[in-house]
């Protein structure tokens, strides 16, 4: 593996690498890497004949209060597990080499950026969409592999893939969970054994909603009501939403005729959780 660290000579391996015959995956990452990571990777090595990871934290994509100066890197770690799994090249920029001095150019998608994590986190997405915009230019996929559970992220570049044109096919692949259900996630490591604890909140309020919408009954009022309920009842956690909404769109949900999203974001102590579901479609009683 070769770990690239300037855009030019990343563009000039793309260059190099592009044949009729070659697929390029890209599997984008901030580091700190879990299984959830390496299962994008290896879906990426099964598919294409090059693979490419990037390990960049995106100071775009923090707010002023958020987590950047302590989001954990652990760069050598990350390292030994891409080069374990099969990576051709991983491209680790530094931010200086992203955004040098004078850069102003911003990629939004703002009405879709500012539902979800986008209404609390303002700017995120703004962030997460200019700097995958940058990544999809600089690597010049076939394939970018991303994970389920963000959700609202997928969303957000689905629709600015489509918009912008990029000629690439953005592969989503399921939510890696711990054996409890806690679903992977770098900002796990931040949590105490008792929030570890309390954080499993989130995917038993998931689970609670599954298994109401398999009820007649239910609707995605319901199915709020019972997700707000579970989150708020237990000690330690402090709901930032509880959503039953349309996965593209990221609207609330009219009913469940249709593929819905269930999602949660939560506090657990100091540290801010997401986690989903997708429900399929109910079938039509005739």
């Amino acid at each position: 593996m070769q770990t690239i660290p300037t855009i030019r000579e990343m563009q000039a391996i793309v260059r190099a690498a592009k044949t009729s015959s070659t697929t390029i995956g890209l599997v984008p990452t901030m580091g700190a890497l879990h299984e959830g990571h390496l299962s994008l990777v290896r879906t990426a090595r099964a598919h294409c004949s090059h693979v490419i990871a990037t390990i960049f934290v995106n100071p775009l994509q923090f707010g002023p209060n958020e987590d950047l100066a302590k989001y954990p890197r652990t760069f050598e770690r990350d390292t030994e597990l891409l080069m374990q799994e099969g990576v051709d090249y991983l491209f680790a920029p530094s931010a200086e080499e992203m955004y040098p001095q004078g850069a102003q150019t911003l990629v939004d998608v703002p009405e879709l950026g500012n539902r979800l994590d986008g209404a609390s986190r303002p700017g995120h997405f703004r962030g997460v969409a200019t700097v995958v915009s940058k990544l999809l230019h600089i690597t010049q996929p076939d394939l970018a592999f991303f994970g389920q559970k963000d959700a609202a992220q997928v969303a957000v570049l689905r629709r600015m893939v489509r918009d912008l044109n990029f000629p690439l096919e953005m592969v989503v692949c399921p939510t890696v969970r711990e054996a409890d259900g806690l679903a992977m996630s770098s900002r796990n490591r931040y949590l105490s054994n008792e929030e570890r604890v309390q954080a499993l909140a989130l995917s038993r309020t998931l689970q609670t909603a599954k298994t109401l919408a398999q009820q007649a009954a239910a609707t995605p009022a319901t199915l709020r009501e019972a997700m707000l309920h579970t989150l708020t009842s237990t000690d330690g956690v402090r709901v930032d939403y509880a959503a039953v909404v349309d996965p593209e769109t990221l609207l609330d949900a009219d009913d469940l005729s249709r593929e819905t999203l269930l999602a949660v974001a939560a506090w657990v102590g100091t540290t801010r959780l997401i986690d989903n579901l997708l429900l399929p479609a109910r079938e039509v009683q005739p």
